[in-house]
């Protein structure tokens, strides 16, 4: 077996983007005529009257636009409502009933939305004099029929001209809408209109103390306060969720053992966090646990309320012992316990103020394990705010949650419920000894999109269930919530003890859990992620004899972050190998703006590079590519850009499929491979800026020979620091660490 590699030494290098221009683009499905026009001024001035009329608290007007596709960014309106930054004035996102096509909601002035009407009338104006059957995208290209117009003649300029045609080639319709009721006691989000929440609901006559207030946005309302706020303002509403999480089912067999088995005191191990219901300190590990009682001492408590945190933390510190078959190679854990939540149902608006609390007071812990759930199921159009708050404090601490992909409560609960749409965690199902989805096991995907659960793991079933130790003693359980854990271990393990950052980490899993395999179904991605996590961690730090893998990680400061110096060995002046690779980065995300949670994206590509200095890519991806030696712009469409290279995922997976007949790639001029980090933001420039990935490469040789050796070298006479992960070399240099230095 080959040990994984660390590159360091060489740091990427930062490059702007190389901007031209390039102007607006007209969708090449679409006629622009003037009934498409007046159809769309129509409604415009429909929606005015509606705000003219309306009674409201605030200035301004919020507006939806129904676009006929799902839409990049560049093909948003920049002509109509506020120009060039109408993507700033965007407050939501989602697709329609089929998923085929974007509804963007939108927060303008008055001023704007009378401007939108006049520069339609004067568009439609100079289209019916020059353009009478309509405009085309061949003759929208067409420069010489656009110098023919004199624009003197018009209060508008030909480039805003052309912008307001390639807008309404994009759009459906304009509508606003209205929200209606889903729960009494409600997780509200309004939309961004700029004005302070407490000061707006006193407007509306809702009376609301400030510990109500998850954030200027975010709000708990019970019953009475969300019947006003939906018979006043509906409109306001981006989007509401049961104020409830439940500690989903799971199967179990009562079959207590009192006999439990000795353990050693804990010396050195890393602390994982666990955030679950409560934790009886009676148990066997109780020495392992330190615990946080943060339930008010007013709530009763039940010996049930125990048996859920005590199951949890039990695999954590001692699961390799209560399950030889799950023996990971991970040892012990030591465990910090914060006891949240009591009983069946909790109020999740108390946990994610509690959640926030806890991670900015224990900054010393790096991995924590979430095994709580909603029984409702999640939302196609947004991410839950239980979701979102550890997707916040991911993005702004180096922290990485796991979190149970959540039970079935009943037969007719198929998707899975929140925590377990959060991008930025680690979310995990539940299969069988057998490596099958159990019957208790609910589906992905987040958002339509987003590939939830991440990986899998064995959570127990009749087949062969889990042990833990509850407060009675040790018994035998199935559930996600059991799955999750053993995830935990292994993060902690390679973050903790080995020394790799969260990104490398959670890279690692996934690329372990994914290996070669084909392209999975959309089907087999909602049940399973990327795949089965193995047991040994030994098959995630090292890899077959065949096989070189390295991990590399910087930060991205610019559009392009790049590396041209992976020195791959070259046998006959070829390379006989297949490759793959594996980015994990954790993006900021905006609730607010739908089902475009994502604010950045990063584009992974890996290859050879050939003579004109661009890269032969693994998986033929051609997004973000400048202008090819004959000025040619290549475009891929939104749509196929998310569906075959996952745009705006922050886990990205590309490969090269393993085939029977072997036949080794040609060298270029230049005999290294090449890594470029392309990076995309939606609305603020500098949110991916200082964004940290790490990147899992694997080089597959085909004939079967090691060439490890030779790579190492080549990388030493390239500039790298090679560093091996040798599991006891690392070990050594941990307990090295940790160990207490007695002064005589």
């Amino acid at each position: 077996m080959n040990n994984v590699l660390e590159l360091k030494g060489k740091r990427f290098v930062q490059a702007a983007k190389n901007v031209n221009g390039g102007g607006p683009s007209m969708n090449s499905k679409e006629t622009v005529t003037s009934e498409k026009i007046n159809q769309l001024m129509s409604k415009l001035c429909q929606i005015r009257e509606f705000w003219l009329h309306e009674k409201r608290p605030f200035s301004g007007v919020i507006v939806s636009v129904y676009y006929n596709k799902i839409v990049a960014k560049s093909n948003r309106v920049a002509g109509i409502f506020k120009g060039k930054d109408s993507n700033y004035a965007i407050v939501g996102a989602k697709f329609n009933a089929e998923k085929t096509k974007h509804i963007i909601t939108y927060f303008l002035s008055v001023e704007d939305l009378e401007n939108s009407i006049q520069q339609l009338k004067i568009a439609n104006q100079v289209l019916t004099h020059t353009f009478g059957e309509g405009i085309t995208k061949k003759v929208f290209e067409d420069n010489e029929q656009f110098d023919k117009i004199n624009f003197e003649n018009y209060p508008l300029s030909k480039s805003m001209f052309k912008q307001i045609v390639a807008d309404v080639s994009y759009i459906d319709t304009f509508e606003v809408e209205k929200k209606n009721r889903q729960y009494k006691e409600s997780i509200i989000t309004l939309y961004d209109i700029g004005m302070d929440t407490q000061k707006l609901f006193q407007e509306i006559g809702i009376d609301i103390l400030a510990n109500r207030i998850l954030d200027n946005r975010t709000v708990y309302l019970d019953d009475n306060q969300s019947r006003v706020l939906f018979e006043k303002a509906p409109y306001l509403v981006a989007m509401a969720t049961e104020n409830l999480l439940d500690l989903t089912s799971e199967d179990f067999i009562d079959d207590y053992q009192e006999d439990m088995m000795h353990i050693p005191s804990p010396s050195i191990e890393p602390t994982i966090g666990v955030i679950d219901t409560l934790f009886d300190t009676r148990v066997y590990f109780s020495e392992w646990v330190d615990y946080q009682d943060m339930v008010d001492d007013i709530i009763p408590k039940s010996p049930s309320d125990y048996r859920h945190g005590t199951a949890v933390s039990s695999i954590i510190v001692d699961g390799p012992k209560l399950n030889p078959w799950l023996d990971d190679g991970c040892g012990r854990f030591q465990v910090r316990h914060f006891g949240v939540a009591v009983g069946a149902q909790f109020s999740s608006f108390s946990i994610i103020k509690k959640i926030k609390r806890i991670i900015a007071d224990n900054q010393d812990i790096k991995v924590w394990n979430i095994s709580l759930g909603s029984n409702q199921e999640i939302n196609d159009n947004f991410i839950s705010a239980e979701a979102a708050v550890l997707d916040q404090i991911q993005y702004e601490n180096d922290v990485i949650f796991v979190v149970a992909g959540t039970n079935k409560p009943n037969p007719n609960i198929e998707k899975i419920g929140s925590p377990a749409d959060s991008l930025n965690s680690l979310v995990v199902n539940a299969v069988t000894k057998s490596g099958l989805s159990p019957k208790y096991a609910r589906k992905g995907l987040a958002l339509s999109f987003f590939a939830k659960p991440d990986v899998s793991y064995y959570g127990g079933s009749e087949e062969q269930y889990i042990q833990v130790c509850e407060p009675l003693g040790a018994t035998y359980l199935a559930g996600t919530s059991f799955a999750a854990p053993w995830i935990a271990r292994k993060l902690s393990y390679l973050i903790d003890v080995l020394g790799l950052n969260r990104e490398v980490a959670k890279a690692m899993i996934i690329d372990a859990a994914r290996g070669w395999n084909e392209t999975p179904t959309p089907e087999e991605v909602a049940l399973y992620g990327h795949g089965v996590v193995p047991i040994k961690i030994d098959d995630i730090v090292q890899t077959s004899d065949d096989e070189i893998k390295f991990v590399v990680t910087d930060v991205s400061e610019k559009w392009n972050t790049y590396n041209y110096h992976f020195p791959i060995p070259i046998k006959d002046n070829a390379y006989p190998y297949f490759a793959r690779a594996t980015m994990c980065y954790f993006p900021i995300c905006d609730r607010a703006q739908g089902v475009d949670y994502t604010n950045t994206e990063l584009n992974l590509h890996f290859g050879r590079i050939k003579d004109d200095g661009k890269l032969n890519e693994i998986n033929e991806d051609k997004q973000n590519q400048e202008d090819d030696s004959a000025g040619v712009r290549r475009y891929i469409l939104e749509g196929e850009a998310r569906e075959r290279f996952r745009k705006w995922d922050n886990v990205k997976y590309i490969s090269e499929k393993i085939k029977s007949r072997k036949v080794p790639k040609k060298t270029y001029t230049n005999k290294n491979w090449g890594m470029e980090i392309k990076t995309n933001n939606r609305l603020d420039p500098q949110d991916g800026v200082g964004l940290r990935f790490g990147v899992v490469v694997t080089i597959k040789e085909m004939f079967g020979v090691n060439r490890i050796d030779e790579f190492i070298r080549n990388c030493n006479l390239n500039g790298w620091l090679v560093n091996i992960i040798d599991v006891q070399n690392r070990v050594d240099i941990h307990e090295k660490v940790n160990e207490e230095i007695e002064f005589e």
